[in-house]
């Protein structure tokens, strides 16, 4: 009997330090996991540091002194803080954007979606045929976007006004990007026509996603097609209209290229927006701390934006 036990012991004794022996090896594979991890991860995180939050902490330092890119300056504290509260064109290009935000969000939007599930019932060569043509616009350079359409707009030799004095409609026929009635609507409709195909293929490629089983059992259950769209597409997409949205909320922040090589912000500043304006007084003007003051006011206002629409999508979906 004492030797049985003995030998019991011995084997029990044996199977804890295996397990013992087990836990110490996964104890180190997990360790070498981790320092791998933190291996590929600390270079990323030092280059976004140095190439974002060092950039940020130099133009919130230069947003409170009266520099101008060069020479001495000195600190004069939230003046340029101060002058922004009560500037006529800052308040004019920050309503130019939540314009742009309002038109992407409730006009662009609606009618990529609605073309989107259009197209994921047609069939496959034509839906790429019209997908093609649809993004063609989001694929052209924006120097190209802003000559083709300064062309079409142009009251010369522009071919809408053509078309207008073609049918009779010669009191419709002005200079679109210099007219102070017309010049934001037209700077819109470019900003929106280029960019419509992105939406488009987001919605596309979301739609393509849905498991038919969810649609073939909501019609089994009597629903229409829109009850469908309302209650069953519309949820399960929801995170991709989320991401759409706030991309149509930081592209309308940072819009720049079109406008300036459109109207440049005229005429009168009509057409101005954050970022050419930033540019103007940070570069072109020597306001190198005003411009630096509206650039923090700036990344403010998008993540104040971005979390009001974030937000907004939470609550819808809920």
């Amino acid at each position: 009997m004492l030797g049985v036990d003995h030998a019991r012991g011995v084997r029990q004794e044996a199977r804890r330090r295996r397990r013992e022996g087990r836990q110490e090896v996964a104890v180190a594979a997990v360790a070498r996991s981790r320092a791998a991890i933190a291996g590929l991860i600390v270079p990323g995180l030092c280059v976004l540091t140095f190439s974002l939050v060092v950039p940020l902490g130099f133009s919130a330092y230069f947003s409170i002194t009266d520099s101008a890119g060069f020479g001495e300056y000195h600190i004069v504290g939230a003046d340029n803080y101060r002058e922004i509260l009560g500037d006529e064109v800052f308040c004019r290009s920050l309503r130019n954007v939540v314009l742009l935000i309002a038109v992407t969000i409730f006009l662009q939007n609606p009618i990529a979606f609605v073309l989107a599930a259009v197209l994921s019932r047609l069939s496959a060569r034509v839906s790429r045929i019209l997908r093609t043509v649809y993004f063609v616009p989001a694929v052209l350079s924006l120097v190209v976007v802003a000559k083709l359409w300064v062309d079409v707009f142009n009251p010369t030799f522009g071919v809408l006004d053509k078309l207008l004095r073609a049918v009779g409609l010669d009191a419709l026929a002005v200079s679109w990007l210099s007219n102070p009635r017309t010049a934001v609507a037209a700077v819109l409709w470019i900003i929106v026509w280029q960019g419509f195909g992105w939406a488009l293929l987001f919605y596309y490629a979301a739609l393509m996603t849905v498991p038919r089983e969810l649609e073939d059992a909501a019609r089994v259950d009597g629903a229409s097609w829109p009850q469908i769209y309302r209650h069953v597409i519309i949820p399960y997409i929801a995170p991709v209209i989320a991401a759409v949205i706030v991309n149509d909320v930081i592209s309308s922040m940072k819009q720049m290229e079109l406008i300036y090589l459109t109207t440049a912000g005229g005429p009168g500043q009509l057409t101005q927006f954050l970022g050419v304006y930033l540019y103007q007084k940070a570069f072109v003007t020597g306001e190198y701390g005003y411009g630096n003051a509206l650039s923090v006011v700036f990344v403010v206002v998008s993540l104040v934006l971005s979390l009001v629409v974030l937000r907004g999508m939470r609550a819808l979906a809920r």
